[in-house]
């Protein structure tokens, strides 16, 4: 009996998404019809309309799942906020989108206040959604770019940055993990996305091969030397090559072959969840908030900054300390840690290194001082 129940996801600590009200249903389902649609003057066809479902249907690859919640929620929360005021959203108002950028900031109504990143999220969203429904926000008109520049000087500080897991944190990490099919692939998300420095999402969207599923974000092609990796990102498709480590223990070559032969695996998606005993793999791909659970688990269970509380030390991690903890730990060039990492610049990399020599390069001594 115990064979057939699945494992059961730990509850997130946040608190449950409110149901949108009848308007937002409504928006949501006009902006569905009205992002791909067939020009007035032309006759719908039997093979028009299916080319107008597969058109849809790239639309919403342009961007992630992650980004189109994001950017869903974003628009329901304006909707919200304007007809509250007695307002329409649309068509776009430079006006009332000032206003609401500053109740926002101001913290004036319900709401709490938010973080400028937040705002000129909110903001990106309601463009996106804008111009999926026909129309085009100007950013740069004065009532929306005065008030987001004036936000921006008022508040804005640097960004809260999650900390690095650093190498000997990583082993402690895996070291709680027991050696049953659950901890075999556990063992293996952490050490493959710490060597790859990988996103969380980038890590469950890996398949055994090219075009195994609909949803694969990428394949692994495991080699003597270590894996190649091909990843669809979210800044387009990159490689990336992660080596065999010292050790068996701490190989994440090792660790994925491990999983991949004892959980039978050798098509489709490559980490899935197990059955409640942890006996036998699933078929069903791992949601990415399983890393992030994965990762805060094993911080405590390590004692990793154990001088904190817990919820600090929780609050500490997340996904992307995988990546900013390969990019502080790797003594190697910056410019592959840049290319592992999938930067554009190495500007972008360095603000992922926790901890580097920052002083190497001495330009008040270069200049004679």
């Amino acid at each position: 009996m115990l064979d057939g129940m699945t494992e059961t996801p730990e509850k997130s600590p946040s608190e449950p998404p409110e149901r949108p009200d009848r308007h937002e249903r409504a928006d949501s389902a006009d902006m569905e019809r009205d992002t791909i649609a067939l020009p007035s003057h032309v006759a719908g066809s039997g093979t028009l309309d299916r080319l107008v479902e597969t058109a849809r249907d790239y639309a919403r690859q342009a961007a992630s799942q992650n980004t189109l919640k994001a950017y869903a929620k974003d628009w329901a929360h304006f909707a919200r906020w304007c007809r509250m005021k007695g307002a329409e959203p649309l068509p776009p108002s430079p006006e009332m989108i000032g206003l609401y950028l500053a109740d926002l900031a101001s913290g004036s109504g319900p709401s709490p206040t938010l973080s400028v990143s937040t705002i000129d999220r909110r903001l990106s969203g309601l463009a996106w959604n804008y111009a999926q429904r026909g129309f085009t926000l100007d950013r740069k008109n004065r009532h929306i770019a005065t008030v987001l520049a004036g936000i921006k000087r008022k508040h804005a500080r640097p960004p809260v940055q999650k900390e690095a897991i650093l190498a000997e944190d990583i082993l402690a990490m895996v070291a709680t993990l027991p050696y049953d099919l659950r901890g075999l692939r556990d063992r293996a998300i952490l050490l493959l996305g710490y060597a790859g420095g990988l996103r969380r999402s980038e890590i469950v969207s890996l398949d055994v091969e090219k075009d195994d599923t609909p949803d694969s974000g990428g394949w692994v092609e495991i080699m003597e030397k270590g894996a190649l990796l091909a990843l669809n990102a979210k800044t387009g498709w990159r490689e990336v090559e992660i080596g065999r480590g010292s050790k068996e223990q701490t190989c994440p070559v090792h660790a994925l072959e491990q999983w991949l032969h004892f959980a039978k695996i050798d098509f489709g998606p490559i980490f899935v969840g197990t059955s409640r005993d942890g006996k036998r793999a699933l078929e069903s791909r791992l949601n990415d908030k399983h890393v992030a659970r994965l990762i805060k688990r094993t911080v405590l269970d390590a004692g990793i900054r154990s001088e904190l509380p817990e919820k600090d030390r929780l609050a500490l991690f997340s996904g992307h300390s995988l990546r900013a903890g390969l990019a502080s730990s790797a003594e190697v060039d910056e410019r592959y840690v840049q290319k592992q990492l999938g930067h554009a610049s190495a500007e972008m990399t360095r603000r992922y290194q926790r901890r580097r020599d920052r002083f190497r390069v001495n330009l008040t001594k270069a200049a004679g001082l």
